[in-house]
Formats: C-alpha cells, sequence, structure tokens
C-alpha cells in the first residue's frame, strides 16, 4: 500500500493535473482537472480508489476546469480558493485549511499574484511528520518562471505582480530548498512568460536557476514581471467567465458527426458556419474548401483556435485521418469550443471526387521569397509576434501579427500579390487562409518562413538599421 501521486499531462495547452490520494485508505483527489475527465475516472478504478475531492487551485483562463464534470460522475466535492466571483457552489479554502485523504493530506496555502484568490496545495505525508514533502504551486510558481499576473487586466497587473512578489519571497521560498514543487503547466503554455522544459521542479533549482528569485526589491520585481510580456490569447477572458460561472456538464466527450461531402457543402451555406482544417501545412496548400481556416493540428493547435475562432460559430472540421477527429474533438472541447457540428467524412479525397469547389495556395521557398522581395508589386507580409518582429525580419517586409490580421486587413492591397511567413510557416498559413477567406487572390505562403531563411543565411533587417538609413 502506498502514497498515490501521479502528474497527468494534457497535451496542446501543456497543463498539468494530478491524482494525489491513498490506496490503502481507498480516496484520492484531482487537482485542476481538465474538461474530458474519462482518464481521471479511469485511473481512479484501476488504482481502487474513489474520487472524493476536486480541487482547482484558481479561476483557470487557459482550459475548461472539469471539476464539476468530475463531481458529477463520481460524487466528488468540488473545492478551490476564497472568492466572490464563483457562481456555483464549492467549498472554499483559506490558509491552513486541510483536506485530509487517508495518509496524505493536502493543506492550503494561499498564493495570490497570478489571481487573487489562487491557492497552492502542501502535500504531507501522516508518517512522516507535519512537514510537506511537495507542493503543488498551480499557476504561482513553474520551472524556471511564475505565473504571470496580468491576465484579469483592468488596470490589476501591478498589484497582483506585488502580491506575487510576496507570495514568492515570503511564502514560497521559507519553504526549503529540498521541498519538491508540481506545477500546472510545463513548456508550451501562455500562462508564463516562457517556462521551462521540466514538469517537476524543487524549490532549490528554482532559486539557483530561475530569474525569479534573483534578489529584486518589490518594485524591481514588478517591473521585471511585466516587461515584455506577451499579449494573452483571446480566448483567456472568456474561459474565465466561463470558469467562474461553471461550464457546461456533458458527462463524455461529444462525438463528431461524419459528414457526407454534399451534406457537408450545404451546412456550410449558413453564414454562421467555419471550416477549421487541421491538415498540415503542405496538404492545405494543395487544395482546400474555400473559406476554410488552416490550424493544423499540432501543440500549438488549441491556442490558435482560441486566438481565430469565434467559439458562437458552428464549427466544421476537416482533418488529414479519421484518427485525427478524436485528438480535434479533445482539444475543441478542453477550450469551451461546444458547438461543433461535424466533420468531412473520408476528408479532401471524398469532396474532390464529389467535384465541388477547391482552392489551392501557392508556396515559395525562403530562398524563392529572397530572389522575388524586391518585386514592385510583392508585399511581404511578417505574421508573427512583436518581439519576434524586433530581432530581426525579411528586408521589405511590414508586420501584421496574425492575432490581429483580420482586423487590419485595409493596410493591404487586395489586388497585389502577398507573400506570408511566420517562424516555421505554420502561423503564415494560418494568416494566408485569413488572406483568401476575404478575397485576397494571389497569396503565398512560406513553409520554414524565418526558420528557413536564417538557415540559408539570407539578408536580415532590423528596425534599428532602417531609423539609421532614414535619419
Amino acid at each position: 500500500m502506498a502514497i498515490i501521486f501521479e502528474q497527468i499531462n494534457s497535451e496542446g495547452l501543456a497543463q498539468l493535473s494530478y491524482i494525489v490520494g491513498d490506496d490503502k485508505a481507498g480516496v484520492a483527489a484531482v487537482v485542476d482537472p481538465r474538461r474530458d475527465v474519462e482518464i481521471y475516472v479511469e485511473r481512479a478504478r484501476s488504482l481502487g480508489v474513489q474520487i472524493t475531492h476536486a480541487i482547482e487551485t484558481h479561476i483557470h483562463a487557459d482550459f475548461v476546469s472539469g471539476t464539476r464534470e468530475i463531481a458529477e460522475r463520481t460524487g466528488a466535492k468540488v473545492v478551490g480558493g476564497k472568492s466572490a466571483d464563483y457562481e456555483f457552489e464549492l467549498e472554499q479554502l483559506k490558509e491552513g485549511d486541510r483536506t485530509e485523504l487517508g495518509n496524505v493530506t493536502l493543506r492550503a496555502l494561499h498564493t495570490p499574484g497570478h489571481t487573487p484568490e489562487h491557492i497552492s496545495l502542501l502535500v504531507l505525508d501522516k508518517k512522516q511528520g507535519d512537514e510537506p514533502f511537495a507542493i503543488l504551486t498551480g499557476d504561482t510558481l513553474f520551472n524556471l518562471d511564475v505565473g504571470r499576473p496580468d491576465l484579469l487586466g483592468k488596470g490589476t497587473e501591478k498589484d497582483l505582480a506585488k502580491k506575487l512578489y510576496h507570495t514568492l519571497f515570503e511564502k514560497i521560498l521559507p519553504l526549503g530548498d529540498r521541498l519538491e514543487v508540481y506545477p500546472g503547466h510545463g513548456a508550451g503554455s501562455a500562462c508564463g512568460k516562457s517556462i521551462g522544459d521540466r514538469r517537476q521542479t524543487t524549490i532549490g533549482n528554482e532559486r539557483v536557476f530561475s530569474e525569479t528569485f534573483k534578489e529584486r526589491t518589490e518594485e524591481e520585481f514588478v517591473e521585471w514581471i511585466l516587461e515584455g510580456m506577451p499579449e494573452p490569447p483571446a480566448h483567456y477572458p472568456k474561459l474565465k467567465k466561463v470558469n467562474a460561472r461553471g461550464a457546461k456538464i456533458f458527462g463524455h466527450l461529444p462525438l463528431l458527426a461524419p459528414l457526407k461531402p454534399k451534406d457537408f457543402q450545404a451546412a456550410l451555406e449558413d453564414e454562421t458556419a467555419i471550416v477549421i482544417d487541421a491538415r498540415s501545412i503542405l496538404a492545405f496548400a494543395g487544395g482546400y474548401i474555400p473559406g476554410a481556416i488552416n490550424i493544423a493540428l499540432r501543440d500549438e493547435f488549441p491556442n490558435w483556435v482560441g486566438w481565430m475562432i469565434d467559439p458562437s460559430k458552428k464549427i466544421y472540421v476537416v482533418v488529414e485521418s479519421v484518427r485525427d477527429v478524436k485528438p480535434v474533438s479533445e482539444h475543441l472541447f478542453r477550450i469551451g469550443y461546444d458547438n461543433i457540428k461535424g466533420y468531412l467524412h473520408q476528408g479532401m479525397a471524398a469532396w474532390e471526387n464529389a467535384a465541388l469547389p477547391l482552392e489551392t495556395l501557392n508556396i515559395w521557398t525562403a530562398p524563392e521569397l529572397d530572389e522575388h522581395k524586391n518585386d514592385k508589386d510583392l508585399q511581404i507580409l511578417d505574421v508573427r509576434s512583436p518581439g519576434e518582429w524586433e530581432k530581426g525580419h525579411v528586408p521589405n517586409a511590414r508586420h501584421n501579427y496574425v492575432a490581429h490580421l483580420e482586423e487590419n486587413l485595409g493596410e493591404l492591397e487586395r489586388s497585389k500579390p502577398v507573400a506570408v511567413y511566420c517562424g516555421s510557416g505554420y502561423r503564415a498559413s494560418i494568416a494566408a487562409s485569413i488572406l483568401k477567406r476575404n478575397g485576397f487572390e494571389r497569396v503565398i505562403n512560406i513553409p520554414g518562413s524565418w526558420n528557413a531563411w536564417t538557415a540559408a543565411n539570407l539578408p536580415v533587417e532590423k528596425e534599428d538599421k532602417k531609423q539609421e538609413k532614414s535619419a
């Protein structure tokens, strides 16, 4: 018989949840569960334990919490931090409150900063006294990073950054170097500025290697943490409201209906319908349904769906293979996209065989873009983030971050060709599909994009150099 302590990674979200308990007592808690909760129910069944508590460290902004789904399935008690923002019934913990799970105790530590109500959970083994051996830090502390304090907006950033400073230096650091740290996210999440690769660390490791614990005054820390903070994804405020209100309970992962080409086409006559083409950027370029948005099924998929797709739209999906239907469904469900109507049965081959309309997208290699970069009519569009743009870009390019491209289309001329690039071609394909959807006929994507450009040692322009030339 032993303590249960398991970490579950949700790819795409880079979100980490935990099952903690005591198999001898037959009880366990799930901390920060994702919305499709079958994985926790199945794991509890195989371990021979009952899930008695579903705990969230804070009101999440990047995914739909599964606490209420678990409660519906198992009868577990829903537990969270203390906040008036919750619109559903749950047990709200204050600092020092304990959740007993046989020989395991979870002790709440109020750790505001990422959000005001945030709690971390100290994990104790009663056989080893009343000192914790681990801490579940949620979005307070990650490997080589901390939870961003700017997601609430409305001018709360500096106040939350100050609270985060005191949480880190007066509550977390004094717990001691040996304490194991289990965060709520790994690398790839936008809940931090630049989260490290390790999904588990120690306070000692972070004290030595993380910029977080560099000696600073409160004022210096606030300036450091807020400087260069990337723009938060557009769907975060919406998900924050969903989780405060309490997401709709489904009881299962919704099934996507397979639609034959003619039925798929007919569905798209509804002006509220939109097609997400989740195939690779090269497959998309070779032939796609007019008006489709290409968001390829990679780790970035849920983040960019959240940025680019209005959740009120009726969503139809094109995938490379039927095996991709399940991961696409999971990603969309986890970020609150509940209006998914179906997918194209037998894919683009069926669409082509039905002689239905096709669009294609032009492709250039990085050297080809270099050959054309001085063409009089060519518009070269860099759709990377502002921080990436400032470090260097293709000569004669103009910048428009893909997340805001649609609202800035007036800056481009529809009658002229547009060559689009990003870091790897992924975001450029999203941008190219948006341009085509909005009436730009001559659009070229650059697979490999900036990675290929620099690998080929092609010329790089920087804003400071352009300013020097114009001075």
